[in-house]
């Protein structure tokens, strides 16, 4: 006699059988697509840890913007690589500053497109890092006031969402605060509420040209050993008024995008970070795997993981495969 068992199989015997009971589903509405500023024109160059992804100047911007629209994407997520820095970022929220100037160029051509402006100072800063340094040490509060400026300025320029990224502990009150006051209280904060101190952002530290040039970022950035610390930081943002939260990297840290779904009601992003991206692009051109199935099998991971929006170098790619679906 043999023992009943469950046929689980049942419901995997066809590609139709299988797309009717399928749980997640990846769409081109949830991918935010990263684009790297520079000041100058004819610049149009490949990062060189990044394959696919390049420096662009803003007579380049209006060719990319095409494309993009094209293939359905409807929100781009801008970093800026400046000229000139010094030691407060001041080109981070000078009013036409390279961010500033591409989000007027974008919303004038492409008014639907939804802008998101990284509000950061790393990019701009000589010293490479997040806020204000004094005698070595990152200062918090007055990193604050000039975070401040930076968001205030980005909404001037017609961004939809303005997205901190910097760690410093009371950024979206202040933020918020500041945008208020200004007479943008429709614009939304996108939090990096959950950022982790982590090895996997180095091609980005190239394309960003962001390296800390002393020291590290741990004493802001989330010890990647740490999960309660990420309920507390997730938290305080959500108290201060964030609207959406995003957990950075993504797939080290699906537990976290897990938890934060599970605990918040507000929209869950995952930042499917630089060195993901380039790992399995070099692992591509290496011929060591397939690189769309590994890529969407990556992407739909953070969907299941509990991620509403994916902030991913891969959109454009993504956009194209779920096409030929």
């Amino acid at each position: 006699m043999v023992m009943p068992f469950s046929r689980h199989r049942r419901l995997r015997q066809s590609a139709n059988m299988r797309a009717l009971v399928r749980e997640n589903h990846l769409n081109v509405n949830d991918f935010i697509y990263p684009l790297f500023i520079v000041e100058g024109e004819k610049i149009k160059n490949e990062v060189s840890s990044m394959p696919g992804v390049f420096h662009l100047s803003l007579d380049f911007l209006e060719e990319e913007m095409k494309d993009i629209v094209s293939l359905g994407i409807k929100s781009v997520i801008l970093f800026g690589v400046p000229a000139e820095k010094d030691e407060c970022g001041e080109q981070a929220y000078h009013d036409h500053g390279i961010v500033q100037e591409a989000t007027r160029f974008i919303k004038e051509r492409f008014p639907d497109m939804i802008v998101v402006a990284d509000t950061c100072l790393c990019e701009y800063t000589s010293h490479g890092h997040c806020g204000v340094v004094e005698n070595g040490k990152v200062l918090n509060d007055a990193s604050l006031e000039l975070l401040v400026k930076t968001a205030v300025s980005q909404a001037k320029a017609g961004a939809d969402i303005i997205a901190p990224s910097n760690m410093m502990d009371g950024f979206v009150t202040a933020i918020r605060a500041g945008l208020d006051e200004a007479g943008f209280e429709e614009i939304p904060i996108m939090s990096y509420a959950v950022k982790y101190s982590s090895a996997f952002y180095g091609p980005f530290r190239e394309a960003a040209d962001s390296t800390p040039q002393f020291g590290d970022r741990k004493t802001y950035q989330m010890d990647p050993s740490n999960r309660l610390e990420a309920m507390r930081e997730a938290e305080s943002d959500v108290a201060e008024g964030a609207d959406f939260l995003i957990v950075k990297p993504g797939m080290p840290y699906l537990d976290i995008v897990r938890d934060v779904k599970n605990n918040f009601n507000l929209p869950v992003v995952v930042y499917n970070v630089s060195g993901e991206y380039s790992m399995v692009k070099a692992a591509a051109l290496n011929g060591w795997i397939d690189e769309k199935n590994v890529a969407l099998e990556m992407l739909i991971g953070m969907k299941r993981a509990g991620a509403d929006l994916i902030i991913t170098y891969f959109a454009k790619d993504a956009a194209r495969w779920l096409k030929e679906q």
